[in-house]
């Protein structure tokens, strides 16, 4: 397995790749778009892993998503991934403007459809039909050539990782996930959709490391793992480990905006399962007894974002490269 990051910055990066960081990741939101983002880490990394972990599937069409990681794959051969995660219902309809139903079947028809431009070659019609997507181009222009880039999807139910396993080259595991959620949930589920072939993992590490402060560095993860369960999403994750009373006391908080509130209802036993913070010394040794509960593949050391600003993402993103080779 190889460590990774989200993208921390152009002077950051260097330090973390000559540490050993293998990956870096960007992703998409309101102030920040994916794809330029992932051009500034592939101007500014040499050997590692990159690519959107995750871009917003429905914002962009098949041939949007294809086209970036067409023009990319110029600068970086062998080196990209294409990540593709559906947002939340209310963030399809409300701020793309697009169907938000069905996401699940529609994920799968985005990655088979993003799939057949990235697999197009030169003098052959691009083709795809399916139900939401339908693609009969006619490129008459020597620009294309079959591509290899794997495409991944982030997946949190079962149903969405059966979907991965069948129509994706890999899974992209939240922050959230624990030992329990990846062994009794998720592979279960891609190794039903893939038939035994196999399939790449990386997921999130929620990350916060301080040794000066690392009571902040806990009440950090703790605010971000109550804001991620904010979401009902995750309500088959909170069931299957019991945890409904402490996530009704964040939520209730949260409909309130006591921010502290719910970093204090996120228990002791949640915080353990889920996030590797504190001290240097506490932050290693919550890595090792993670270690099964970590992907395969890439883990990405993710600082908290919630309510923690730029300097301090920066400042965890430097402090977790003591935990390279540690787990």
């Amino acid at each position: 397995m190889r460590f990774g990051m989200p993208w921390p910055g152009a002077g950051v990066a260097r330090e973390a790749e000559q540490a050993g960081v293998g990956a870096f990741c960007t992703g998409d939101f309101a102030d920040h778009d994916a794809y330029t983002t992932l051009a500034e880490i592939v101007a500014n990394s040499e050997r590692a892993l990159v690519g959107p972990a995750i871009a917003y599937a429905f914002a962009r069409t098949p041939y949007a998503h294809a086209t970036a990681m067409r023009q990319l794959h110029a600068k970086a051969p062998g080196r990209l991934f294409l990540g593709l995660g559906t947002a939340a219902f209310r963030v399809n309809r409300d701020w793309f403007g697009v169907p938000a139903d069905r996401p699940v079947a529609r994920a799968a028809e985005t990655v088979e459809a993003v799939r057949a431009w990235l697999h197009a070659e030169n003098g052959e019609k691009v083709r795809y039909s399916g139900e939401f997507y339908a693609i009969d181009a006619d490129v008459r222009a020597p620009v294309l050539g079959r591509l290899e880039i794997p495409v991944l999807l982030a997946a949190f139910n079962a149903r969405m990782a059966v979907t991965a396993g069948r129509v994706a080259d890999g899974v992209i595991g939240h922050g959230l996930f624990t030992r329990s959620w990846w062994a009794d949930v998720v592979r279960p589920a891609v190794e039903r959709g893939s038939g035994g072939r196999s399939r790449t993992e990386q997921g999130w590490i929620i990350t916060a490391v301080d040794d000066a402060a690392p009571e902040r560095a806990i009440a950090d993860a703790r605010r971000m793992i109550a804001f991620y369960l904010t979401v009902k999403t995750y309500d088959p994750f909170v069931a299957h480990h019991g945890w409904e009373d402490p996530v009704a006391r964040l939520r209730a908080a949260f409909r309130t905006g006591d921010t502290d509130g719910m970093a204090t209802a996120v228990t002791d036993e949640m915080l353990t399962e889920i996030a590797v913070c504190g001290t240097t010394a506490d932050a290693t040794e919550l890595l090792r007894r993670r270690a099964g509960s970590l992907p395969r593949d890439v883990g990405y050391f993710a600082p908290p974002s919630f309510l923690v600003g730029h300097k301090r993402r920066a400042a965890y993103a430097r402090s977790s490269l003591a935990l390279i080779g540690e787990a």
